[in-house]
């Protein structure tokens, strides 16, 4: 499963679960547009590098002994209703297989409670759909507890965050790294947030602002995305695989300041390195510290910026001491 702090939900491919599995699970009802109430909701969830197609499910997740009961789960590519045209136009490649995805699934423990709570106000392309029958499915709203959810906070405790622990590596890469992760901050003797840890406060979409050779880009720290990625036309990029990276002639010690979007507290200086993605991927590694590739007008921390490090996710409106999330700290 891939951890992810940059969405919020657990989505699972049909294919991992299994077809007795997945057909046993009960369909999530009750979109709000769905003028009979009780047609399967179904989601098209979209990412940076495609989308994702399936039925909202119940289920009990259960992750290293804390459970959360009978929660909104995604069955990805289960096949029960065809893909709505405006997801296909909307959502880029199709992740709804073990290949494209790279994992049997999601764990999204972003700061925010639910994926998309807009989605209980407004319909939303590309997003929620109501299924009455396997060939139509229609754009809708739905309440709040029928969407897809983090599920740290459906945990009974330790439910106010997560701690993302992995090991500094070697500056060409490694074939693995081996982390932890944490459930609950400030809840037990081993999960405390230290008094001298970095804090950057987000704002309602789970945002801050990088300011990165004097512009101001928006930003999240996100460990589903295996790069650095930010503007810089002053760095040589290549292609490679389809995608576009940055290839400097020589390793870059580069630093860009973060601080919450309203300009409230102190900024945080954060220095990173970044390498020749070409000779970094040649190498046959699967663990990168200094990856990056352009990006135009954000700048997303990916998990390059988790290695060496302690990140600390505070979600929407939990308490971790005086502090209330969201929040991010290293």
């Amino acid at each position: 499963m891939l951890l992810d702090t940059g969405s919020a939900g657990v989505r699972v491919l049909a294919g991992a679960l299994g077809s007795a599995l997945a057909g046993r699970l009960p369909a999530q009802t009750g979109a709000t547009d769905d003028p009979a109430g009780n047609a399967p909701i179904a989601q098209c969830a979209t990412f940076g590098s495609g989308y994702t197609w399936g039925s909202i499910k119940r289920a009990d997740v259960t992750i290293g002994g804390e459970i959360a009961g009978n929660l909104p789960v995604q069955v990805i590519g289960d096949g029960a209703f065809a893909t709505p045209p405006d997801c296909l136009s909307h959502g880029g490649p199709s992740l709804n297989t073990l290949g494209t995805l790279g994992a049997k699934g999601v764990i999204g423990i972003a700061p925010g409670i639910r994926d998309f709570p807009l989605a209980a106000q407004t319909v939303l392309s590309a997003n929620y759909y109501y299924c009455p029958s396997s060939g139509s499915c229609t754009n809708t709203r739905v309440p709040l507890n029928t969407q897809v959810m983090n599920p740290v906070a459906g945990f009974a405790a330790d439910n106010n965050g997560t701690i993302i622990s992995l090991p500094a590596i070697r500056a060409g890469g490694q074939t693995s790294a081996t982390g932890q992760l944490t459930f609950g901050i400030g809840t037990q003797q081993n999960n405390a947030l230290p008094s001298t840890a970095n804090i950057v406060s987000l704002d309602q979409n789970g945002y801050f602002t990088s300011v990165y050779r004097s512009r101001s880009l928006t930003s999240i720290i996100d460990s589903g995305t295996n790069v650095y990625s930010f503007p810089d036309n002053t760095i040589p990029t290549a292609v490679l695989w389809t995608d576009t990276w940055y290839t400097p002639p020589a390793p870059l010690s580069l630093s860009a300041s973060m601080q919450a979007s309203n300009g409230s507290g102190i900024p945080t200086t954060v220095p990173f390195s970044l390498g020749n993605a070409v000779n970094l991927l040649a190498s046959g590694n699967a663990a990168y510290d200094s990856l990056g590739a352009p990006m135009s007008g954000a700048f997303i921390w990916g998990l390059p910026f988790f290695y060496g490090r302690n990140v600390y996710t505070v979600l929407d409106n939990a308490k971790v001491g005086p502090r209330t999330g969201p929040l991010v700290a290293f």
